[in-house]
């Protein structure tokens, strides 16, 4: 934008006893001021040349404009309605009165500015003047002009609706108007002439104590500055607090402070609205980080890609697993799958998944074994930011995200003693609270709990809670083992290769029937998930399509021979304490054998016949560490 004419005014403009300015309309300058206007407006004349004239009357630019164009097609005109801000930031009661002036080829306007409450205060000045001349009925209609002009201002205090009352530089209540009584209980009578910080704005919103020092009400008569508060409390006579933005404006007379007048507004309802829409916002987010953690799970188990993507086999002993499954898919019955290791539990209970109405909400898988004791609720329940070190968010648990849906419990009887109660409650009641949150929550969850233990054995040692058990123990479905469906050893085995096949994209793999007779002849200790490791170990090193079975033992008989005619007493089954230590001697010696390596072909879990995440988890839950690279 070029820069305005500046002009050179003469005498006449510098010694005017009215204050003046000189604008630039179409550049919204203020090109020149005179002494006089430096004085009403409270700015240097170089502040004031470097301003805006709209940024002199902020909020009236449309005014402002009708005002200046009016003055540029008439030659003059006048008005009251403009109130500049005065540089202490109240407004000015001014008239305007403006007349065109030639900016070196373009049009400009001189302003003179009046100041209303001065003249007034002359007007008063000379009424008085004559009444003294004119004696004792003048001094009467000067009366009545005063009772006028204060029953005006009363009128006025009475018909704002903003609350309004004066303090004196003590802090001392000088008046109070209705609007005020209304909102904080009290009447004028009682707050007039008392200390008003001490009586209604003496505390914060948490009930500490609020200093007088610190009060901005009581600052505008110290520091002489305008103070805006948008949001703090007021103390009604019942001790009720409500939400307050004010206003405290400085009063002076002749520069001195005088006190300070307080315009309040109660914004209570306000708050509440602002705090149920941020309650609203905050359950919005809730649901949101929900889909987000519902999404991310179901991506992770889409990532563990499952070798099975059914129950493969035509035993009779599968067919009665199907069978067992299309019964209770139907219904929401607590099913709980029993079986070895690497028998396909967790297939089981997908297959029941997806067969019941619950199928298009998530399956919530949960490795008890590998929750830590201290993190058992939060894992299961959820906690609140800050419900203990470390919570530095709200945190949903794997019951809330398995609502509507299933929550497969793998491995239950790996769950402390101490926390079955805590377990058990959920599951008969359906509701909970997260960790550090008093909010009671309500779930739909379908439960389907896996093991391979014997729950019943463990009841009778007391190891697991009996009552626990049976509401766990509603359908029972047993995994069958691979040694006890040899003839589906085959079919398994040429479904995992394919899949082998299409993942480390290795073409023609085949089985052949030697192959076929050698994994039928073996006991499978590791179950299925054995056969996996060792048909990936074959495809891995094969050849020209050729298959490299490594089986220990591969041609012993899958049934044992006849019973000897004399065996041994049986020897009392191991303690919980003495598997645990054989469990871990095993894990140990595995990691020490692979040089620490976890996963893979020469992995510890390939070597324990365990899926990596079950030994990692395990592992975890045991205290051991990889000595080497546990990939």
């Amino acid at each position: 934008m070029a820069q305005p004419t500046r002009l050179s005014p003469g005498p006449a403009f510098e010694a005017a006893p009215e204050a003046m300015l000189i604008l630039d309309p179409d550049a919204d300058a203020v090109l020149d001021a005179n002494p006089a206007a430096e004085r009403l407006l409270g700015y240097d004349r170089h502040a004031l040349r470097a301003m805006r004239a709209s940024a002199l009357h902020p909020d009236q630019l449309p005014g402002l404009i009708v005002f200046t164009q009016g003055a540029l097609a008439q030659g003059r005109a006048w008005t009251h309605a403009l109130t500049p801000r005065h540089a202490a930031g109240h407004a000015l009661h001014l008239e305007y009165e403006a007349a065109p002036i030639d900016l070196g080829g373009r049009a400009g306007l001189l302003i003179q500015l009046a100041d209303l409450d001065e003249r007034r205060r002359r007007l008063i000045d000379a009424e008085a003047d004559r009444h003294m001349r004119a004696g004792i009925p003048e001094w009467q209609r000067m009366e009545r002009i005063f009772r006028d002009i204060e029953r005006e201002n009363q009128l006025i205090l009475r018909a704002a609706g903003e609350g309004i009352y004066g303090v004196n530089a003590d802090g001392i209540t000088t008046f109070i108007n209705p609007a005020a009584e209304r909102m904080l209980g009290w009447s004028a009578a009682d707050l007039v002439g008392r200390d008003m910080h001490a009586t209604v704005h003496h505390s914060h919103q948490d009930g500490s104590h609020y200093p007088h020092h610190a009060c901005p009400i009581y600052a505008a008569f110290r520091d002489g500055a305008v103070h805006q508060v948008d949001s703090e409390v007021f103390w009604r006579r019942d001790g009720t607090p409500i939400h307050v933005e004010y206003t405290s404006t400085p009063i002076r007379d002749r520069g001195r402070l005088l006190g300070a007048v307080i315009v309040f507004r109660d914004i209570t309802h306000r708050r509440e609205a602002e705090e149920r829409l941020r309650s609203a916002l905050a359950e919005v987010e809730t649901l949101r980080r929900r889909l987000e953690l519902e999404n991310a799970y179901l991506k992770e188990e889409i990532r563990q890609e499952s070798h099975h993507q059914g129950i493969i086999g035509r035993s009779p002993a599968i067919e009665r697993t199907r069978r067992q499954i299309d019964l209770v898919a139907g219904t929401d019955a607590t099913v709980l799958v029993t079986g070895e290791s690497g028998t396909g539990k967790e297939l089981i209970a997908r297959a029941i998944h997806e067969a019941s109405r619950r199928r298009e909400r998530p399956l919530i898988r949960v490795n008890c074994a590998a929750v830590p004791r201290e993190l058992f609720e939060s894992e299961f329940f959820g906690h609140a930011k800050g419900a203990f070190t470390g919570a530095l968010r709200d945190r949903v648990g794997r019951f809330e995200l398995a609502d509507g849906g299933t929550l497969f419990l793998d491995e239950v009887g790996e769950i402390p003693l101490d926390l079955q109660g805590k377990l058990l409650r959920v599951l008969q009641e359906r509701q909970f609270e997260r960790v550090g949150d008093e909010r009671t929550r309500r779930v739909d969850v379908r439960l389907i709990a896996a093991t391979n233990r014997d729950l019943a054995a463990e009841v009778r040692r007391g190891r697991f809670r009996e009552d626990l058990y049976f509401r766990l123990n509603v359908f029972p479905v047993a995994a069958v083992p691979l040694r006890d469906r040899p003839e589906d050893i085959v079919l398994i085995a040429q479904h995992v290769l394919r899949g082998v096949g299409r993942r480390l994209n290795l073409a023609d793999l085949r089985l052949t029937e030697g192959d076929g007779r050698r994994l039928t002849a073996y006991a499978w200790p590791g179950n299925v998930r054995e056969l996996e490791n060792v048909i990936e170990r074959a495809a891995i090193l094969s050849t020209r399509g050729r298959l490299r079975l490594d089986l220990p033992d591969a041609d012993a008989p899958l049934a044992a021979g006849p019973a000897p005619a004399s065996a041994p007493p049986a020897e009392a089954p191991p303690t919980e304490a003495e598997r645990r230590s054989r469990d871990r001697a095993a894990i140990v010696q595995a990691l020490a054998l692979c040089g620490g390596r976890v996963s893979g072909p020469n992995g510890a879990a390939a070597l324990l016949g365990l899926k990596p995440t079950t030994l990692a988890s395990r592992m975890k839950a045991m205290g051991i560490r990889a000595a080497g690279p546990a990939r």
